[in-house]
């Protein structure tokens, strides 16, 4: 099969070069205009890339440039067939020159040269002619090709015009031992390099870059010189040689990020010219954050444009507060983050309060009950859908493990989206899920808090861990807030009356303001309380009268918050106040408050944690926790 595409290239080549030059060019421009709307993938290709490059020109705009480049391109591709069978001084004829007295000048100095090139114009013309430019020896630095038919060939005609191939694989002493010795050797830096690439701007938009061209040139000492070869009308072309890059420049790193810049403006002057189908902003799979790669990100003068990154919020309070140092982490794993976060509307304001986001898209969940609210569930992930396309979402990482939550993403058309498997066919709606190992059953794993399982998902895609969370700071405010009740069931409550000896006992030691907090479900432990208070302490039961943007502004003014294991809990310790919290029925190692400053009060019974909504037995765990061990939690905590 190789060999049989290698004749069919062969026959082909050798039919476009029977036609005329500009016959040729003219039949692959039209070939070229055919493709644009019969390729579907690289047309979208050539205009998203655009879009990066122009994105203050309109759509219209675009696809006129793209048309254009799709011309150019395979005219381009057809004048080489006629191209390499001319001789030197015909070849040599139908380019103009500028610069050559800066390669002289080089020449002069005994100094090598390492030519950076793009894929601009006719790239393979600017390879045949460029031993007739270079007044030393020359050579390209070049890439296997998997058709070893094709590749023999190429190294034939290389080496027919006197250009020395030097293969990536093989390594680089010998284009070193050339630029030391006052040669020239090319090479192409417009293409994305993965892993090994240093990350800078190109066009405002971060793009992996092989530093390969600065390696050669600090090790040798050789010049880094620019040069494009551009389209000039029908079979004439234009080679512009610049000034040398980064000239001084001793870091890989910046010398890679300034010939970025210089190809960069040679691709301005003439747009249609370059490789516009080639995916040099590609997501790398599976860290798309950069913060750990080994050459890392250099930057230029300029903003860059944003890689945006929809973070899909938990349903739940105390669940959300749980993945801000995963959102933190997230964002500080590469400086062009910008981070939105879909989240219910009544979660809205916890984000709000999160430095790190940089929107939020709220969205209201089904309204209704029973048969109404079913039937508006099924149209809902297309009403949230509809909320995120158009925004330029390039990943999204979706905490909830439900299939809904993925499904929602799916619709909008986010290309890389990132979660836990959950429940089938949750898997199929990702394409980058991140499986845990599975332990050796010998092995029972030690209790993680609930944040590392978010966190994990932060490292799959590149984000360091570090110190995401706030450390509770103590203020003199004698206002304290209770929470006496629990969304998730009556197994994780404290008891009201062991609530209020509390409050009693150490308002008799300080004119404390106490403030019940809570849902309206939780009114009437709250009113129960306040009862067996009675006018022992200043007291003011708020369950079920509070926003969330209220609450979150009271607890800011209190002193501490004691409470059970509940979502307040969590939103507390986001906003850096000091808690006291209660566990029975949960584990406090999974779900306990982040951050320093906090007290967690648990008596282990053989029985906990069950994880249970409601206690089957005798609330052992709970009962366990006498009163005075709280009030004297409370008071080291005050």
């Amino acid at each position: 099969m190789a060999l049989l595409t290698f004749w069919l290239y062969r026959a082909l080549g050798g039919g476009i070069a029977l036609l005329p030059l500009t016959v040729g060019i003219r039949v692959g421009r039209a070939l070229g205009l055919f493709g644009y709307f019969l390729l579907g993938k690289y047309r979208r290709l050539a205009l998203r890339n655009l879009a990066i490059a122009f994105p203050q020109k309109t759509a219209s705009e675009l696809r006129a440039m793209a048309r254009l480049h799709f011309a150019t391109l395979v005219g381009n591709l057809f004048s080489m067939e006629k191209i390499t069978r001319l001789s030197r001084e015909k070849m040599r004829a139908l380019v103009e020159i500028e610069g050559l007295e800066i390669v002289q000048r080089l020449a002069a100095e005994k100094r090598g040269i390492v030519y950076v090139l793009g894929h601009l114009g006719s790239w393979e013309l600017l390879a045949q002619i460029s031993p007739m430019v270079f007044p030393m020896s020359s050579g390209t630095v070049f890439q296997r090709l998997s058709n070893p038919h094709m590749d023999a060939h190429v190294r034939r005609t290389r080496a027919q015009i006197g250009l020395t191939l030097f293969e990536r694989k093989e390594g680089f002493n010998a284009a070193c031992e050339m630029l030391r010795k006052g040669g020239a050797v090319g090479v192409l830096i417009d293409q994305h390099a993965g892993d090994a690439g240093v990350w800078c701007p190109f066009f405002g938009r971060l793009a992996s870059t092989t530093p390969l061209a600065a390696t050669l040139a600090l090790r040798t000492g050789a010049a880094l010189l620019p040069i494009a070869m551009s389209t000039d009308g029908a079979g004439r072309w234009r080679m512009r040689i610049e000034e040398p890059v980064a000239e001084g420049v001793r870091d890989i790193g910046k010398a890679t990020a300034l010939m970025n810049v210089a190809l960069e403006q040679q691709i301005r002057r003439q747009p249609e010219d370059w490789f516009w189908v080639h995916n040099r902003w590609k997501t790398p799979s599976p860290k798309f954050l950069l913060a750990t790669y080994k050459r890392g990100i250099v930057q230029t003068a300029g903003e860059l444009q944003p890689f945006r990154i929809l973070v899909r919020s938990s349903n739940w309070l105390g669940d959300a507060v749980m993945t801000v140092p995963a959102v933190r982490a997230i964002k500080h794993g590469r400086p062009d983050a910008r981070i939105a976060i879909l989240t219910p509307a009544k979660l809205a304001e916890v984000w709000a309060l999160v430095p790190e986001v940089d929107e939020v898209i709220p969205f209201d969940p089904p309204a209704g009950s029973g048969l109404l609210r079913t039937l508006r569930g099924l149209f809902h992930p297309w009403k949230v859908a509809r909320l995120l396309r158009g925004r330029g979402f390039e990943a999204a990482v979706i905490f909830p493990n439900s299939i809904r939550t993925a499904f929602e993403v799916w619709l909008a058309g986010i290309p890389r989206r990132v979660g836990y498997p959950g429940h089938a066919p949750r898997g199929l709606l990702l394409n980058q899920v991140f499986r845990e190992k599975k332990r050796k059953k010998a092995t029972p794993p030690e209790p993680k808090h609930q944040v590392f399982h978010y966190l994990k998902l932060a490292e799959l895609i590149g984000a360091e861990r570090g110190a995401w969370t706030n450390t509770a700071a103590p203020n003199s405010s004698l206002r304290i807030a209770v929470c006496p009740g629990a969304e998730y069931g009556g197994a994780k409550r404290w008891l009201p009356a062991r609530y209020a000896e509390v409050i009693r006992t150490l308002s008799a030691e300080q004119p404390y303001e106490w403030q019940l907090v809570g849902t309206a479900k939780d009114r009437p432990v709250a009113e129960e309380i306040a009862t067996l208070v009675g006018p022992a302490a200043k007291f003011e039961n708020l369950c079920g009268k509070t926003t969330l943007t209220e609450l979150i502004a009271m607890l800011r003014e209190c002193r501490l918050l004691l409470t059970n294991d509940t979502g307040t809990m969590h939103l507390a310790a986001l906003l850096g106040v000091r808690t006291v919290s209660i566990f029975g029925s949960t584990e406090p190692e999974l779900t306990g408050p982040l951050g320093e400053g906090h007290t967690v009060l648990r008596n282990k019974v053989d029985c906990s944690p069950c994880f249970l909504r409601e206690c089957p037995i005798d609330f052992r765990c709970m009962k366990a926790i006498e009163p005075a061990e709280v009030i004297e939690a409370v008071r080291a905590a005050l």
